[in-house]
Parts: C-alpha cells; sequence; structure tokens
C-alpha cells in the first residue's frame, strides 16, 4: 500500500511538471511567433488596434488650461470636453475660455481619417485639415493634429521594440509623416502602455531630425472599466514654452443623458 501511494505522488507531481513544461513551451513558441512579424506589419497592427478603441459612453468632464511660455508670458483658461458616442463614430469637443469660447471638435470613426470642426471666438466653425491641424489649439503647445493623435494614421508604422517606461509595459512605435509641413512634424516615437492603450509618453521630430515637442499624460487613472488621464503636459523644446491640460477627475466620466 505505502509503495502504491508513493508512485501516485510521483505521477502527480510529474503531471504537474509536465503541464508546467508544456505552458513554457506554448509561451516560448508564442513569443517567437510574435518576434517573426516583421517590425513594420507589428507597426501598422498596433497602430489599428489603437484607432480602433471604441469609448463605451457619453462622457463630459472641465478643467483647466495652463500655458507657460518663454519670456515669462503665462495664460490660463477654462476648458471643458464633451465625448458622444454613436453607433458608428464618436467626437470630443473641447471648449475653451468663457463669454465667446473657442471650440474644436474631432470626429474619430474606423478605418477612415479623423475629421476636424474648429470654431475661433464669435466665428464660425470650419473643418480643417492637413497641414492646417499643425496650429495651436488657443494658443497653447497643444496643436490640432495633437489633440487627435493624428500621428496614429499615417502610412509609415514601425514598432521598434518594447520596453518599460515610467513604470508601465509599453511598446515603442515610430510614426513617420510622408509629407512633413515646415514647422510640423515629420517623425512621432511614442510609447504605448500595453495594458491601456494610452500613450505614455511621445517624442515629436521636425523635418530636421530635430526633437520639436514633448507630450506627458499624467495622472493615469481606470473609471467605470476606462482608463482616464487626469493631466497632459506637452513641452515645446524650440521655444521653451509648456502647457497643461489639468482635468478634474472627481467628475470624470459623467454620463450624458
Amino acid at each position: 500500500m505505502m509503495l502504491l501511494n508513493h508512485a501516485a505522488r510521483w505521477s502527480n507531481r510529474l503531471s504537474r511538471v509536465g503541464l508546467a513544461l508544456a505552458f513554457f513551451i506554448t509561451t516560448l513558441l508564442t513569443s517567437r511567433a510574435e518576434d517573426t512579424i516583421d517590425p513594420i506589419t507589428a507597426g501598422r497592427q498596433l497602430a489599428g488596434q489603437l484607432l480602433a478603441q471604441h469609448p463605451a459612453q457619453n462622457y463630459t468632464n472641465h478643467g483647466v488650461l495652463k500655458v507657460k511660455g518663454a519670456g515669462g508670458y503665462r495664460a490660463e483658461a477654462e476648458l471643458g470636453v464633451a465625448m458622444t458616442v454613436t453607433a458608428t463614430n464618436w467626437s470630443t469637443t473641447y471648449t475653451i475660455g468663457t463669454g465667446a469660447p473657442e471650440t474644436l471638435t474631432i470626429v474619430h470613426a474606423a478605418d477612415v481619417p479623423n475629421r476636424y470642426f474648429y470654431q475661433a471666438p464669435a466665428a464660425a466653425a470650419r473643418e480643417v485639415a492637413g497641414d492646417a491641424t499643425m496650429s495651436p489649439v488657443a494658443g497653447s503647445d497643444f496643436w490640432i493634429a495633437d489633440l487627435g493623435l493624428e500621428f496614429l494614421h499615417w502610412p509609415q508604422q514601425t514598432l521598434l521594440k518594447k520596453e518599460v517606461k515610467r513604470s508601465r509595459g509599453c511598446s515603442v512605435l515610430e510614426s513617420v509623416n510622408p509629407h512633413p509641413s515646415a514647422g510640423g512634424y515629420a517623425r512621432v516615437v511614442s510609447w504605448i502602455d500595453s495594458d491601456s492603450g494610452g500613450v505614455v509618453q511621445a517624442f515629436a521630430y521636425d523635418a530636421d531630425h530635430k526633437l520639436l515637442k514633448e507630450f506627458y499624460p499624467k495622472d493615469l487613472k481606470k473609471v467605470d472599466g476606462q482608463w482616464q488621464v487626469g493631466l497632459m503636459e506637452m513641452e515645446n523644446d524650440q521655444t521653451g514654452s509648456r502647457t497643461r491640460l489639468e482635468m478634474d477627475t472627481a467628475s470624470q466620466n459623467l454620463p450624458q443623458k
């Protein structure tokens, strides 16, 4: 009887070892299969996955936009954000200022380019496209293209590597603009959070390969199953200017009726 019990214990141990070994081999083969995908294909797949993300519900929020320019210039304005979700697309409207505010509405839809509708204070709304999206919103360091993550729509996307950045596991994506405008972005390198799919940081370069701007979302939280950012900071390395979008995380993600 003792020999039978001993044999049974060894059998169970060997089964557990066999299962662990099988799991290890499967994981190793999966990892090697992923590594066989060329960087350009992997980059396009990643960009496509990010663009396909669709918010689950409408929400509104508010905060403040703060600009600290070169030479001590400072400006501050109230900021409102409203997201509207439909069956075919979703849009985000940024309202800056009060009285006669400045507004920007970005319409996103799967497999089609973003559409941008900008309205200057006391003026009619107009659609903005192409090089015109490389222009500032409310005199800040955030451009229209920044708020729409326009670089994800560029045709050349390359997955450079995977690494930990700011304590998050990330995929490093290089996006190249085939037709950069004068003073605009020619290339953007972004670190994409493997968990949330959000941008952990991004560096934008001009046509002369010089660092132009640095983007840092901060205060990342999960609210009602969705990742939300409490603070976004944009630094212009060529002018020394810096802009912060500070959101009210306590009231974030309020459903619209």
